[in-house]
């Protein structure tokens, strides 16, 4: 299989993963804060990723950890503490659709910061997903004052850090295998992560059984919805491009909504229009 289709059957398999990890979050966040969970995750990630990579980190230049320290941050820890906050007070399925503004992220970050150059239909493409932005959290605000839609701005923040990431890894780390990427990222986050748990008050609440069954959706989201998935992204990047990489951000909220309604989410038809102007904006900043 050559690179091209290669590429293709790397990002169904992560809009599968990545569209299923909101819902594991929201299951997750039934016996554990966002603090638990964000560090349990990062954790049971980094557990698995030294079993199978540990030999990998030999490869990384010693030049080079200031980008995976910086990539890991970015790329994760962040972002996996903003995603289960904002998920305590907003549907998971609106977290998956403002998660897509990352590729237009990715675009904007990349023009400003990496030199890369702007064409009009890409700014049109900014306006409208940020008008469909709009749309999404005001209408979800109105019809659903029980949560806390400011929250959403940390879901945007999140999608920040991911377009920052990547545009790092393509610009700093292409030279480097995914697995030695993955694994040095997860080597920094591991005892970070451990700091953040001790002192979440986890161990005091580790013998109930509802705690004890979010962390087998932990697990899973942890070494499947993170460790591999990180990989199989990395190794997109570096076979395609940051912007088509980040464009599997269309296809997670398609998952991620399928598994919110078998939940008993539901959107608003102005929260529908909304997200599908965020996607049209999206693709607009993708085309070249």
């Amino acid at each position: 299989m050559n690179s091209k289709q290669l590429k293709w059957v790397y990002l169904i398999a992560l809009a599968l993963v990545w569209g299923s990890s909101f819902i594991l979050i929201k299951r997750g966040l039934v016996g554990l804060s966002a603090l638990q969970l964000g560090s349990l995750r990062i954790i049971f990630a980094a557990l698995f990723l030294l079993l199978i990579g540990f030999k990998s980190l030999s490869k990384i230049p010693l030049h080079q950890w200031k980008y995976i320290a910086l990539t890991a941050t970015l790329g994760t820890f962040i972002p996996a503490f903003l995603s289960s906050i904002a998920q305590t007070q907003i549907d998971s399925s609106v977290s998956a659709i403002l998660n897509s503004l990352t590729p237009l992220n990715t675009m904007i970050l990349g023009g400003l910061a990496f030199g890369m150059s702007f064409k009009r239909p890409q700014i049109f493409g900014v306006i409208i997903g940020l008008i469909g932005t709009f749309l999404l959290i005001i209408n979800g605000a109105i019809h659903h004052p029980e949560q806390n839609y400011y929250y959403a701005i940390l879901v945007i923040i999140a999608s920040i850090c991911y377009a920052t990431n990547v545009n790092l890894i393509k610009k700093y780390l292409s030279d480097l295998s995914p697995l030695s990427i993955t694994t040095g990222n997860f080597l920094v986050l591991l005892f970070p992560a451990l700091i953040v748990l001790f002192f979440s008050g986890f161990f005091d609440v580790i013998a109930v059984e509802s705690v004890q069954h979010s962390v087998l959706y932990i697990i899973i989201l942890g070494v499947v919805g993170t460790g591999i998935a990180n990989i199989i992204f990395f190794k997109t990047i570096q076979i395609s491009s940051p912007v088509f990489a980040t464009s599997v951000t269309y296809l997670i909220p398609v998952v991620a909504f399928s598994w919110g309604l078998l939940d008993g989410e539901m959107l608003t038809p102005v929260q529908f229009l909304g997200a599908f102007i965020i996607l049209v904006g999206v693709y607009l900043s993708a085309k070249k």
